[in-house]
């Protein structure tokens, strides 16, 4: 049950990116649900692959590139998911961070209850 509450959770977060992030276009809600599970597979998937395959650089920027990394990832999903578009590394680079930090407030009022 808290999955699918986490996915809604992620899924609105995605909603109201296009109105916080110029450059984020989500065209209706069933997409943001895809998206949101895309999203979700590649963090599951590929993140802990390119993670460790740019530690050195991770290190050397003493974890920033991280940042780099999930909007690249954010980026990806867009390219993959119709009716979800970035248009620019700017968008991916802050909406990648302003989804994540909706999705960590969403998933922090689930674990309170």
């Amino acid at each position: 049950m808290k999955l699918i509450l986490r996915w809604l959770i992620n899924s609105a977060a995605l909603c109201l990116l296009p109105y916080l992030i110029p450059g984020i276009v989500i065209s209706n809600f069933y997409t943001a649900i895809i998206a949101a599970l895309v999203i979700g597979l590649i963090n599951a998937i590929v993140r802990p692959i390119l993670f460790i395959l740019s530690l050195p650089i991770t290190i050397l920027t003493l974890g920033l590139f991280t940042l780099v990394l999930n909007a690249l990832l954010f980026w990806l999903a867009s390219t993959i998911v119709k009716g979800f578009e970035v248009h620019g590394f700017a968008a991916a680079f802050f909406g990648a961070l302003v989804f994540w930090l909706i999705s960590w407030f969403g998933n922090a009022l689930l674990k309170t209850k």
